[in-house]
């Protein structure tokens, strides 16, 4: 089974960049509402985008935003929750074993409220001061370190199973995913 296909842009703003991905997570959960659709390569490359985008985000991103004053390490530090929370329900969405059951509506319904309460924070707490307070010089220095970031992990497999359960692992025992009703 294939991925579908996942731009790799090079350069650009980092709003636009992430803000791209954001619209390609939508479409790929779309896709996995659609029962004639590719279900399997739909959630093969929702993984692998989500993981790198994640990843890419907490290493390049959120460290420089805070060093810049744009964002203070609350708004990084949520972030980073929230992705945790994401990657678990994308590790419970990887482990079903069929497309065509309700445990796979189930988990792909659990991941879309997580990611787009995610990416509405996003959008709001982090990218919009990111637009306002870091000049455009800047964002394009981001947007490059980003999506070099991101493409290195898209060169591996960042959303098998394995690597999705080390994270989520990695961020129970780092506590990201602690006290889910208080954030």
């Amino acid at each position: 089974m294939t991925n579908l296909y996942l731009p790799r842009p090079t350069a650009g703003d980092v709003v636009e960049l992430i803000l791209e991905d954001h619209r390609l997570f939508e479409d790929l959960l779309r896709q996995l509402r659609d029962a004639t659709a590719d279900r399997e390569a739909a959630r093969r490359s929702l993984a692998d985008v989500l993981i790198a985008h994640g990843e890419a985000e907490e290493q390049e991103v959120y460290p420089k935003l805070v060093r810049k004053d744009a964002i203070g390490t609350h708004e990084a530090e949520h972030g980073e929750h929230e992705h945790a929370e994401g990657n678990a329900k994308l590790l419970a969405l990887l482990e079903c074993k069929a497309t065509d059951t309700q445990k796979f509506d189930d988990a792909v319904e659990e991941l879309q409220k997580a990611l787009m309460h995610h990416i509405g924070e996003e959008e709001q707490t982090i990218l919009n001061p990111a637009r306002t307070e870091v000049s455009e010089a800047v964002r394009a220095e981001l947007g490059a370190s980003f999506a070099a970031a991101r493409n290195a992990l898209l060169d591996g497999e960042p959303g098998s199973v394995a690597n999705v359960r080390r994270i989520v692992q990695e961020a129970a025992a780092e506590g990201k995913l602690e006290d889910d009703e208080d954030e």
